[in-house]
């Protein structure tokens, strides 16, 4: 019976943020631990997805190494108390189970953003470390590109992936509104907490092209966390002092700061000319743009409200296509579980097909001598049609068999028939 595939999981749903942070991998990381997997299990098939806001592994084994494989990450992170980290894990120890789990999370089901669109680039990323780790099987490739194809489906047929389900991505869709979507603006952020990393780390992935990372400038009141993550995502940091000379710099600013009376009112931008436009995007609460900066000739606020009711509107059409998702989901695990179910019978039908191909050589190596090469020619093409028709209806019953999930029997029964354990299931070599 197949049932090898299995999957830990630590998410944005099983574990809080501070618990996340002290787990997730970067590259370096998650390769150190592929390799001590590999060495201390032997594992072939393997796959680690960590983003932040979640942390997973998934293998293919005969036995189920879901506790030992938690516990060695958490080992691997410095945290040596694994049993007080060890319910933050959910454990899929069904094939199925962690199958369907793989594809749903791949195609945005399970994201913190509903159908977010960063997570098939994300999930390429951890598949691509397995490939360079050669850490990728003919069970692995089959099953990514099954889901790759399935992500492609799900944009083409449904509107699970339309309009910006988050506030801070829906700020950056934005700004491709206001500006015009070859535009490269100058853009400021002001406040780097929760929203403002994500609207930073959405900028990031909006930037190449015509957007230019030296374009974007952070700007906040702790100088060294904006010096952080500008080192981490290539843009430009200024000193909160500064702050007046970066607004005239720029084209749009995006503002996320906690205070309790506004921090951009008409005083500070009493001295600001503004040739063209400039947009102010507010996502603090309390707001953090004075409203009246807007009687500002050329200046136009959006407020949090505005941005979030651009982000309902697209989680509910998102939400609306979640069945239409799930049913092609559902339809692609069935043909992969297809596909995985005739893995077993493969080396038997191999096996059958080299024991015929033995016999046949071996009955026309006897009268070889007594035929021309004319006649060696002819015999050896029908005789080859005659094994490819004897073959055809065992591999057919035994493919149905896979499908019912008897193929046990049948293999069984055509081993003892064909003694088929002398065989193996390499291609036979050429020639009598």
């Amino acid at each position: 019976m197949l049932d090898t595939f299995k999957a830990i999981s630590l998410s944005h749903k099983t574990a809080p943020l501070p618990v996340r942070e002290l787990i997730a991998l970067n590259e370096d990381e998650a390769k150190r631990l592929m390799l001590r997997l590999r060495d201390f299990f032997g594992l072939t098939d393997l796959l680690v997805i960590s983003t932040c806001n979640r942390t997973e592994v998934y293998y293919a084994f005969d036995q189920n190494l879901n506790s030992e494989i938690a516990r060695l990450l958490l080992i691997e992170k410095g945290l040596t108390n694994t049993d007080k980290y060890l319910s933050y894990f959910e454990l899929f120890d069904s094939h199925d189970e962690s199958v369907r789990h793989l594809f749903e999370v791949c195609i945005g089901l399970h994201s913190q953003v509903i159908g977010d669109m960063q997570i098939p680039n994300q999930v390429k990323q951890s598949y691509q470390w397995s490939a360079d780790l050669e850490m990728a099987g003919p069970f692995l490739h089959r099953l990514m590109h099954t889901i790759f194809f399935t992500n492609k489906r799900v944009a083409q047929e449904t509107s699970f992936r339309d309009g910006a389900a988050s506030v801070s991505y829906a700020a950056v869709e934005l700004i491709d509104e206001l500006v015009g979507e070859y535009q490269s603006p100058n853009v400021l952020v002001i406040g780097l907490g929760e929203i403002g990393t994500d609207v930073c780390k959405n900028l990031e992935a909006r930037s190449g092209g015509v957007w230019s990372r030296a374009n974007i400038t952070l700007c906040n009141r702790t100088r060294e966390k904006a010096e952080v993550l500008a080192q981490d995502l290539g843009f430009r940091v200024a000193d909160f002092a500064d702050l007046t000379d970066e607004i005239s710099r720029a084209d749009v600013i995006i503002t996320s700061v906690m205070r309790d009376d506004p921090l951009i009112t008409p005083e500070l931008l009493k001295d600001i000319q503004v040739l063209t436009f400039k947009y102010f995007i507010d996502l603090s609460v309390p707001r953090s743009v004075d409203a009246a900066v807007e009687q500002i000739p050329g200046v136009l606020v959006y407020n949090i409200d505005h941005i979030r009711n651009r982000a309902d509107e697209a989680l509910q059409q998102r939400l609306s296509a979640i069945p239409q998702v799930e049913s092609i989901i559902t339809q692609s695990v069935a043909e992969f579980g297809d596909w995985s179910k005739e893995m077993i019978v493969s080396p038997t039908i191999n096996k059958l097909k080299n024991a015929l191909e033995q016999i046949r050589r071996d009955e026309i190596a006897r009268h070889l001598k007594h035929l021309t090469a004319d006649e060696s020619e002819k015999v050896d093409k029908i005789t080859r049609g005659i094994m490819q028709k004897i073959i055809k209806l065992p591999v057919l019953q035994l493919k149905a068999a896979c499908k019912r999930g008897e193929a046990e029997t049948l293999i069984d029964v055509l081993n003892d028939l064909f003694d088929l354990e002398k065989h193996t299931a390499d291609e036979p070599k050429r020639g009598y």
